[in-house]
């Protein structure tokens, strides 16, 4: 019965690290970057922004001020932000919640506590879309005296 339980073992072994590879399903993969770039026959939101970063300069301590990021849906597909995230609790920032029509515009506004800082501060923003790349990163900065 060892015998048996053992070569049974061992044929079990030979077949489940065998090298052969499956195939992967080619209408699964639907990558919409070719090599020359942003495949425009894909239909793919894209999201620019006016400008990426923003100086709001000398602050006091205790300040909470605001700064609204631009930007347009440049793609041929809605556009939709699914989130936001900051380096720090300081940071928060506001998104639209619906679709953006291709060709449409909005704002992230991002919302800089500076109480308890001091000194030079960079906070960064990373917005998760629908769009390809899937992130964009937003950058502000502030020298926050006491």
């Amino acid at each position: 019965m060892r015998k048996i339980f053992t070569i049974a073992l061992i044929s079990l072994l030979a077949v489940g690290c065998s090298n052969r590879q499956k195939e992967a399903d080619v209408d699964l993969i639907r990558n919409p970057m070719s090599a020359e770039g942003y495949d425009t026959k894909e239909k793919m939101p894209k999201i620019v922004f006016d400008e990426d970063m923003h100086d709001f300069g000398r602050l006091s301590a205790g300040e909470n001020i605001s700064y609204s990021f631009h930007f347009r849906n440049t793609g041929n597909a809605d556009l939709v932000i699914s989130s936001t995230s900051a380096t720090c609790g300081c940071t928060v920032a506001d998104y639209p919640k619906g679709r953006i029509a291709p060709g449409g515009e909005g704002y992230v506004t991002v919302t800089f506590k500076s109480a308890g800082k001091s000194g030079q501060q960079f906070q960064e923003v990373t917005v998760v879309t629908n769009a390809q790349p899937a992130t964009t990163k937003l950058r502000i900065v502030a020298q926050v005296s006491r």
